[in-house]
């Protein structure tokens, strides 16, 4: 990591105590293999609001054609396994054994959650995952095996993040690639404002699930 900015603190442990108290107050935890655990707070802040995302003729196109099983929670652990495999553009991974680990732990819990998209032959081809608390959704990574598998995922991740009224989505870093789907760049200390009251905000009888009754093909926000 050749750029230090957003570093806080090094070292400490993965433990679910530990992840949940710094996701609460906008920290997370990347590194590399060899590295000690490196927490981050990035300034600016990458973030996307529910109902500010944008569905491109392209991928609305995407949306409606593709024969894709959708699912929630299908399968965590081959999901986060799939986003920490090796990239061509990059040197390595950040998700190491260590981090998976951490992760299916919250997982267990119902802190960490995922979207899958399959294809006919019951392969995994794309899907997200991520840390929710509260009203509160921390994106963590996303893959795509196929050209829109993961901004079909993302797009049934946001859109039913919009209906339970879940209104931000942390991207953490902002990119060209996020800051075309409808992300934008905010202070962290807006980023920290934010996400505190909807942290503390239940969901009542909250369950992780994919809704039939909702047309992603159509959808946009209200």
């Amino acid at each position: 990591m050749q750029n230090p900015d957003g570093l806080l603190a090094v070292g400490g442990d993965l433990s679910v105590v530990r992840l949940l108290n710094a996701y609460r107050r906008g920290i997370f935890p990347w590194y590399e293999d060899g590295q000690p655990i490196l927490w981050w707070s990035p300034n600016p802040r990458g973030v996307l609001y529910t109902h500010k995302f944008k569905v491109s003729s392209s991928l609305r196109k995407t949306l409606r054609k593709h024969d894709w099983t959708v699912t929630f929670d299908g399968d965590f652990k081959k999901t986060v396994s799939a986003c920490a495999a090796p990239r061509s553009y990059a040197r390595g991974t950040w998700i190491t054994n260590e981090m998976a680990e951490a992760y299916t732990a919250l997982h267990q819990l119902g802190y960490a959650h995922s979207v899958e998209l399959w294809d006919y032959q019951e392969r995994l081809i794309g899907g997200i995952y991520g840390v929710m608390i509260g009203k509160m959704f921390f994106g963590e990574s996303m893959f795509s095996f196929q050209t829109n598998a993961s901004k079909v995922a993302l797009t049934y991740m946001i859109s039913h993040l919009h209906n339970w009224n879940c209104p931000l989505l942390d991207c953490q870093l902002p990119s060209a690639h996020l800051l075309s789907l409808g992300a934008e760049a905010i202070s962290r200390k807006d980023f920290v404002k934010a996400i505190t009251p909807l942290c503390s905000e239940a969901l009542d009888n909250f369950k992780w699930r994919l809704d039939e009754q909702i047309d992603v093909s159509n959808w946009q926000a209200q």
